[in-house]
């Protein structure tokens, strides 16, 4: 696991590696992040379900939209099964975000740790898209950037013993930034997109002009309220213990 990396589902652990995502804030009083000048190209919105694309940059805000939700469906289920071989993190993810969840995967499943519900992505809102595919062996690479709204409400994670393990202080939903990337654009244009590190510098949490607020849960019942802490698996940072 990255160094003070949190993680969504408020588990308590240890980070080890280098930066890797953004902090959020949460997403139910309608608090989402704003585009990011420094890392972005191209604004777009979002495609909604029953529009086709009809540009390439709606085909990337599309097809990368598809592969985050992906990335989520991937990492509950294999947070769910202690005994699932990791290989479908290569097919979401890239980069330190893959070595990432790799890391914290194995961990928990050494520990015998299964995670019990699924996260709700109850929003994604794409900032930017960017075709430059340049120079890939740079990094130079098609990118889209795309903040999420997760509510892990119904999530839990239980110890080998069946006793819950998330903090009684993780907050119900929160916003993250992604950027996905396609490093096989010439061949795969639509299937070469995985998740990555988005970059933390220059980030404001504002709601965007343009962006109506979200609700990104439902009313919490009485059930939820010991629900958990902090942020999303992939949040942040370098060489210090965290309060996942």
């Amino acid at each position: 696991m990255e160094p003070h990396m949190r993680n969504r589902l408020g588990l308590k652990s240890w980070a080890t590696g280098a930066l890797v995502l953004a902090a959020v804030t949460g997403c139910a009083g309608g608090n989402s992040p704003t585009a990011d000048p420094t890392t972005s190209s191209t604004p777009a919105s979002s495609p909604t379900a029953s529009a086709s694309p009809t540009s390439p940059s709606e085909a990337a805000s599309s097809a990368a939209s598809h592969k985050l939700r992906d990335y989520f469906a991937t990492v509950d289920r294999l947070g769910q099964d202690p005994a699932a071989a990791l290989d479908p993190l290569d097919q979401v993810a890239t980069s330190t975000q893959l070595s990432a969840e790799r890391r914290l995967l194995k961990s928990q499943h050494g520990r015998g740790e299964r995670q019990v519900g699924e996260t709700r992505v109850a929003r994604l809102k794409v900032q930017s898209v960017n075709l430059d595919n340049s120079d890939p062996s740079a990094g130079k690479v098609p990118t889209v950037v795309i903040d999420v709204c997760w509510d892990v409400s119904k999530v839990d994670v239980l110890s080998k013993d069946g006793k819950s393990i998330v903090s009684a202080h993780r907050p119900d939903t929160g916003w993250t930034r992604y950027i996905v990337a396609n490093y096989r654009y010439a061949a795969n244009p639509s299937g070469g997109w995985r998740a990555r590190p988005a970059k933390t510098s220059s980030r404001r949490h504002a709601r965007p002009p343009d962006s109506p607020a979200p609700r990104c849960t439902d009313r919490r019942r009485p059930d939820h309220t010991r629900a958990a802490a902090g942020v999303r698996r992939n949040e942040v940072s370098a060489d210090q213990p965290s309060d996942w």
